[in-house]
């Protein structure tokens, strides 16, 4: 007998992809996926996958080159996120046409966050497409839309790894996918006290270039406005999803690392899909399943 999962996908752009992985590594192990909720990427892998089209989107995602990225993703200067990304969405007709929510075989939550209210929107019935486009709106990059006169953006402003839609369920485990692991053991995360002082905006922008750690990703040239917001709601998400899984934990933490790959490095999706199966099993290994 098959071991039922409800699976939270956490957000954090290119790096969801590593959720395919994990997912991948509980269907060869037996488990029956009963539940999913997702937020932002999580959305998206989650609403693929609950649609039956994980294997073909897979082979899509992992054949993308970063030219076709660019594509995809549609910069629009002039709007309120300087990707429209409608060109992303409109691809994904294909493997998602026009399915409903709430005709999807097991149940699917996507979270997106209203900007005006503060409050978490769980999409559990309707276009299955639009429920996504509206998660995965990173405020800054991705433009936001409106529905039922909400401003909806990213799900994980709020709730970046959303256990919480899942509990109703029945499962025998709690399986949740974060795309933030924490900084390494020998980093401490206490308070830096420091003196204030008069700096030159060519040392502020040095330091941001090296925030990452250097052997792990490379620095960039030069600061970009992308990185400045991503590594800020990078920083934010971590904390929230830490807080909100203390109150809920689940049985499985899979947690895949912030520097594992960049927001929209889209590009890099095959090597994400490796990675996730690789965390997926000794997160599984460990807790003995």
């Amino acid at each position: 007998m098959s071991r039922r999962v409800a699976l939270a996908l956490g957000s954090g752009g290119a790096r969801g992809f590593a959720h395919i992985g994990v997912i991948q590594v509980l269907d060869e192990r037996g488990f029956e996926v009963v539940a999913v909720a997702g937020s932002s990427m999580g959305a998206l892998v989650g609403g693929v996958m609950a649609a039956g089209r994980l294997k073909e989107f897979t082979e899509w995602a992992t054949g993308l080159k970063q030219r076709d990225v660019l594509r995809l993703l549609d910069p629009k200067w002039a709007l309120a996120g300087v990707l429209a990304a409608d060109r992303l969405i409109d691809h994904l007709d294909g493997f998602l046409d026009d399915a409903l929510i709430e005709d999807l075989p097991i149940p699917y939550t996507a979270v997106a966050t209203d900007i005006t209210s503060r409050r978490e929107v769980w999409f559990q019935k309707g276009l299955l497409r639009s429920a996504i486009r509206a998660s995965i709106a990173i405020p800054g990059l991705i433009t936001p839309v409106v529905v039922d006169g909400r401003v909806l953006a990213d799900g994980g402003l709020l709730n970046p790894v959303p256990i919480e839609p899942t509990a109703s369920v029945p499962a025998d485990l709690t399986v949740a996918v974060s795309l933030l692991a924490r900084r390494p053991d020998h980093e401490s995360a206490a308070p830096i006290r420091a003196a204030a002082k008069r700096t030159r905006s060519s040392d502020w922008r040095a330091r941001l270039r090296h925030a990452r750690s250097p052997e792990t990703v490379p620095p960039p040239v030069e600061l970009r406005l992308s990185e400045v917001i991503m590594n800020s709601l990078d920083a934010m998400q971590d904390m929230i999803s830490r807080y909100r899984m203390a109150g809920l934990p689940p049985d499985v933490h899979i947690a895949v690392p912030v520097t594992a790959a960049g927001v929209l490095d889209f590009h890099h999706a095959g090597a994400m899909v490796t990675l996730g199966r690789e965390l997926a099993t000794k997160a599984l290994d460990d807790a003995g399943y």
